[in-house]
């Protein structure tokens, strides 16, 4: 189990494939090895760059020590409590994440949805997506795919507040799950917020690694 005192170093070829995944399902740039870790390059207002590490090391404290710009992310496979103590005053960790895995079920099953709701699936995209619609044809739930050698990384999984507390999230992981076995992928990565941690261990995921983020904040 991981503590704040020790904890296991990721496999860098989990956290590059998780990554990738990510990357792809954003339709954006592939990582790129930098310094021990892999950087992309996001190019989004708030996010110009990020910088992933599967644990601490010299790679991480050289960026923490030289980059002094905002929107410029680092993101540890290792505990807050660690990684603060290596970082300058002027970066600020940001909410936990929480990689996480699970051996998808040979037989998976869609969950029923509440009465009102539909959902599609959307393979023409850059990863499939599944949407679940409200009677009123507004985007309840969703979340996507991408399918990087033999995993698959599930990302933007989202329920709507209006629309919280209905099953919709488990009903979106379901219908992706059976999209994956579909593809003979049974092998899953994800990274879930403290709220979709939660959740997904009731549907069988594991946590693999903590997930650490810091940024420099705007003015």
């Amino acid at each position: 189990m991981t503590t704040d005192e020790t904890y296991e170093q990721a496999d860098p070829h989990v956290v590059e494939t998780w990554l990738k995944g990510w990357s792809l399902a954003r339709e954006l740039p592939l990582p790129i090895a930098d310094h021990g870790g892999l950087r992309v390059d996001v190019g989004w207002p708030d996010q110009q760059t990020r910088y992933v590490f599967p644990a601490l090391g010299p790679g991480l404290f050289h960026f923490a020590n030289t980059i002094v710009q905002p929107a410029v992310f680092l993101k540890i496979c290792a505990p807050a409590s660690l990684v603060r103590p290596v970082l300058p005053p002027r970066w600020v960790i940001q909410a936990p994440g929480f990689m996480m895995t699970r051996t998808l079920p040979a037989h998976p099953s869609r969950l029923p949805l509440p009465e009102g709701y539909t959902l599609t699936f959307d393979t023409a995209n850059a990863g499939p997506i599944a949407s679940i619609y409200a009677s009123n044809g507004e985007v309840a739930a969703s979340g996507r795919l991408a399918i990087v050698d033999d995993y698959i990384i599930y990302d933007r999984i989202a329920t709507t507040p209006a629309h919280q507390r209905r099953g919709l999230g488990s009903a979106v992981m379901a219908a992706l799950t059976t999209e994956a076995v579909s593809r003979d992928i049974r092998k899953g990565i994800l990274v879930a917020t403290p709220a979709g941690k939660a959740l997904y261990e009731t549907l069988g995921w594991k946590m693999y690694s903590l997930y650490t983020t810091a940024v420099i904040p705007h003015n």
